[in-house]
């Protein structure tokens, strides 16, 4: 008979919840139909431990996956975890030689993948610089489970320092960056979320965004499992069967990128939904106008801002505040500090635009086998550079004004790419806007707009000038538009600005008539 596991630490939720409340549902896959409880994923996850005990995983190693929004991925980073392993999710949207170097720099001791993936993970295996073993989710992974369904593991205490996982961020040059998030980041940011967002044990949340990315593990999912409340997990994100789940799982708070936010506004299957009481924003500024036709809709609406290396969810605002700020993120979730520094690393004042620092448990442990990377980002007394912008208004409120490293200086003129972005988000048949600065033997630098128009409409450059004209200053206004059919796109599913930046008319194939 199997020997029951040592308890864990309190910040294992399903090991908390599976005896205080075994039946609550945790996950609804939306895709398979899979419904499972508390109990049912603390049990999962003691099969986990055991079978990657089984198998060889001890404390310190990394597992890789290869997979998508799928309910043993969850238990998987869960047993993980009690055996003192991190998990890294790769991106499976990427090819085997842009994944190689990931492996490479993980080492992992095992790599467990769909079986839709393993044509990818074999031509890995036969690349990779390391031996490594490859687990197939659908295939292999039952029997090990079953094989050692009665291995007694002894879990460890979650140390608070020890990685849960290695998320890889999607830079745009040099090698890939893992980004170390230990236990303490997740519970910090699990407490920090459910209370400035107010989110509790009633709460049912929707997770689309993919497993290799912090949103899919930590603006939902990790905080609201840490309340005892439930994750709808979707493998994809499509506007009509997202806005059919959260009707058939009443979910009660919504969430997207403001494209997404764009695509589900213009669904037929767009609706008032009871129970979703409201919609957050995040991964990149949102125009006004999708927050004003969102409270028109009859929900509350805010914006959130947050990197894989901090949080994710750095800020919060009220709703009333927010309906009349449109643009300002709020103030920071607790435990976490902020600062603004110019180029000097002098505080700037309330109103001016600096770069935005901060410190607090919240944070990241650094980048995998990369000190110098880590060293770069992170201040000699802890504080975190962001390289993003930000104005404090008088009452400490923040907005997020764009990259430091995307800015342009036009004419001795500071131009954030974000402030002009907004403004040409709302311009009639724009789905999506991507603005550059480009040489310019005049001005130094002027603005370029790379825009994606909406699904059947016609696009022409006088019409997205005219439009900017009407909202920005002169030396704001972009100098050139480029109309393309589709933008070019990181794994992460950000717009690749450095490929824009770099456009010579190589993207032209894709260019909209």
């Amino acid at each position: 008979m199997r020997e029951p596991m040592a308890p864990a630490a309190a910040m294992d939720a399903f090991r908390f919840w599976g005896r205080v409340a075994p039946e609550r549902t945790a996950l609804v896959e939306r895709g398979r139909d899979v419904r499972l409880s508390y109990r049912d994923l603390d049990v999962a996850a003691d099969r986990w431990a055991g079978a990657l005990h089984g198998a060889g995983v001890r404390a310190g190693d990394r597992v890789a996956v290869l997979a998508g929004n799928r309910h043993e991925v969850v238990s998987l980073l869960v047993g993980c975890t009690r055996l003192g392993a991190a998990l890294v999710p790769l991106n499976w949207r990427l090819a085997a030689p842009e994944l190689a170097p990931v492996l490479d720099d993980a080492r992992p001791a095992l790599v467990v993948g769909e079986a839709r993936f393993r044509a990818v993970g074999e031509a890995l295996l036969a690349r990779a610089a390391t031996p490594l073993r490859w687990l197939d989710l659908d295939d292999d992974a039952p029997a090990l489970l079953d094989r050692h369904a009665g291995t007694a593991v002894t879990a460890r205490p979650l140390d608070p320092e020890t990685p849960a996982l290695v998320l890889y961020t999607s830079g745009t040059t040099g090698a890939p960056k893992g980004a170390l998030l230990p236990n303490r980041q997740l519970l910090h940011n699990a407490v920090a979320t459910t209370t400035a967002w107010q989110l509790g044990a009633d709460d049912v949340l929707p997770v689309s965004t993919p497993f290799f990315h912090t949103g899919g593990w930590n603006v939902f999912a990790t905080p609201i499992w840490h309340r005892g409340g439930a994750v709808v997990l979707f493998e994809r994100f499509e506007p009509g069967d997202f806005l059919d789940g959260l009707a058939a799982e009443r979910c009660t708070v919504g969430f997207g990128v403001p494209t997404q936010l764009l695509m589900l506004l213009d669904h037929p299957a767009w609706r008032r939904l009871p129970a979703l009481r409201g919609w957050l924003s995040g991964g990149a500024p949102c125009p006004p106008s999708v927050g004003d036709r969102i409270r028109a809709a009859g929900y509350r609406f805010r914006e959130g801002y947050g990197l894989t290396e901090c949080g994710p969810n750095c800020f919060t605002i009220t709703d009333d505040a927010a309906e009349g700020r449109p643009g300002v993120v709020g103030w920071p979730v607790p435990f976490l500090q902020t600062r603004l520094v110019d180029g000097d690393g002098r505080e700037v004042p309330d109103g001016e635009t600096g770069e935005l620092l901060l410190r607090g448990p919240q944070l990241f442990a650094g980048y995998l086998n990369a000190p110098e990377r880590t060293a770069e980002v992170m201040t000699p007394d802890g504080w975190l550079r962001t390289g993003d912008l930000a104005r404090r208004d008088a009452d400490g409120a923040h907005r997020i004004a764009g990259r430091r490293k995307e800015m342009y200086i036009s004419g001795g003129e500071n131009v954030f790419p974000g402030e002009v972005e907004a403004a040409l988000a709302d311009c009639p048949g724009v789905a999506e806007v991507v603005v550059v600065g480009v040489p310019d033997a005049r001005w130094g630098e002027v603005g370029r707009a790379f825009v994606q128009p909406r699904t059947g409409a016609e696009l022409r450059e006088s019409d997205v000038v005219a439009h900017a004209r009407g909202r920005l200053a002169g030396y704001k206004v972009p100098k050139s538009v480029v109309v393309l059919a589709e933008l070019p796109r990181l794994g992460s599913g950000k717009p690749d600005r450095a490929a824009l930046r770099s456009h010579d008319g190589a993207l032209d194939a894709g260019r909209a008539p």
